[in-house]
C-alpha cells in the first residue's frame, strides 16, 4: 500500500511538473509572436486607422482558429467539445473586452512609442490576479503575489524617463495602456473560466475549441459593426491584405499559446510570465535605436526578471 501511494505521488508531482513546464513554455512562445503581431498592427494602424487595424487580428485570424482545430481534432481523434451557454457566457465576456483592449493599446501607440505602450498594458498581471479573484475565486501564493507586483514595477521602471518633458497628449495615452490592460486582463480571466469549464476534454482540444469559438464571435461583431459605421476601414484592411493576414496568423497563433497557457495555470500566472514581452520590446527598440540601455531601464529589467524567476519558484 505504501508502495503504491508513493508512486501515485510521484505520478502526481511529474504531472504537476510536465504541466508547469508546458505553460512556461507556451507562453514564451506566445509572448514572442504577440511581440510581432503588434509590431505588425501598429504599422497597420497608420494605413487603415485604429479600427480597421483592431480587426484584422481576428477577422484574419479567424480561419488559422479553424485550421488549428482541425489539426488538434484529427492529431487526438476526438470531436470539438460541445460550447453551451454557461461557455458562451466566458467566452462573450473575454471577446468583448479584448476588443477592446486592443483598440485602446492601437490608440495609446498612436500617442508614445511602442515599447513604452507595451509597458503601460503590462500593468495586466496585477488586474488579472484582482480578476480572477472576483471572477474565478482564484488566489495566488504570498510569493506568487510578490512576484507579480515586482515584475510590474520593474515594467513602470523600465518604460518611466524622468526629467523628459511630458508629450501632448501623454495622460491620455497613459489612461488608454492602462485600460487596455484591464480589459486584457479581463479577457484573459474570462477565457480560462471558458477553458476550465468546457468537460473533461485534452487541454490542448478545449483551449482550440475556446479559442476558434472567440475569434469567430469577434470577426461577427467587428464586421457588423464596420460594415454599418466603417465601411472604408474595412475595405482598406482586405487591401492591405499582405500585411492583414500575418498580423491575423500572428494573432491567432500567439492566442491558441495563451490559451494553451490558461488552460494548465492562472492568467496571472501566465500573463506575469509574459513581462518577458517588455524586454522582446526593450530589445528591439535598441536595435532601431542603437541605444545602449541606461541605469533605471537595466534596474527595471533586472526586477522584471526577479518576478518573473519568483513566480517560477512559487509553483
Amino acid at each position: 500500500m505504501r508502495h503504491e501511494g508513493g508512486a501515485a505521488v510521484a505520478d502526481g508531482r511529474s504531472r504537476t511538473k510536465g504541466r508547469k513546464i508546458v505553460w512556461i513554455l507556451a507562453t514564451l512562445i506566445a509572448a514572442a509572436a504577440q511581440t510581432a503581431r503588434n509590431a505588425m498592427q501598429r504599422n497597420l494602424t497608420a494605413r487603415i486607422g485604429t479600427v480597421g487595424a483592431t480587426q484584422v487580428r481576428f477577422l484574419f485570424g479567424f480561419p488559422f482558429s479553424l485550421l488549428f482545430l482541425f489539426l488538434v481534432t484529427t492529431a487526438t481523434g476526438k470531436a470539438a467539445p460541445a460550447v453551451e451557454t454557461s461557455h458562451l457566457a466566458f467566452i462573450l465576456a473575454g471577446a468583448v473586452a479584448q476588443i477592446l483592449a486592443t483598440g485602446l493599446m492601437l490608440a495609446a501607440m498612436k500617442e508614445r512609442s511602442f515599447a513604452l505602450t507595451t509597458a503601460y498594458v503590462k500593468t495586466e498581471p496585477v488586474q488579472a490576479a484582482l480578476f480572477g479573484i472576483v471572477l474565478l475565486g482564484e488566489t495566488l501564493t504570498p510569493l506568487g503575489m510578490i512576484a507579480v507586483v515586482v515584475a510590474t514595477v520593474g515594467v513602470v521602471l523600465t518604460a518611466w524617463k524622468p526629467g523628459v518633458e511630458r508629450e501632448a497628449g501623454s495622460l491620455r495615452a497613459t489612461l488608454f495602456g492602462i485600460g487596455a490592460g484591464a480589459f486584457f486582463a479581463l479577457a484573459a480571466v474570462a477565457f480560462r473560466g471558458a477553458i476550465t469549464t468546457l468537460g473533461d476534454a485534452d487541454f490542448v482540444l478545449r483551449a482550440t475549441t475556446v479559442l476558434a469559438w472567440s475569434l469567430g464571435l469577434q470577426s461577427a461583431l467587428l464586421l457588423v459593426w464596420m460594415t454599418a459605421f466603417d465601411r472604408q476601414a474595412l475595405v482598406k484592411s482586405f487591401g492591405a491584405w499582405r500585411g492583414s493576414v500575418f498580423a491575423g496568423f500572428m494573432g491567432a497563433f500567439a492566442s491558441q499559446f495563451w490559451f494553451i497557457g490558461f488552460a494548465l495555470t492562472s492568467a496571472a500566472n501566465v500573463r506575469t510570465l509574459a513581462l518577458v514581452e517588455v524586454l522582446m520590446a526593450q530589445a528591439v527598440a535598441r536595435r532601431l535605436s542603437e541605444r545602449a540601455p541606461d541605469r533605471r531601464e537595466l534596474a527595471g529589467m533586472a526586477l522584471i526578471v526577479g518576478g518573473v524567476a519568483l513566480l517560477l519558484l512559487s509553483h
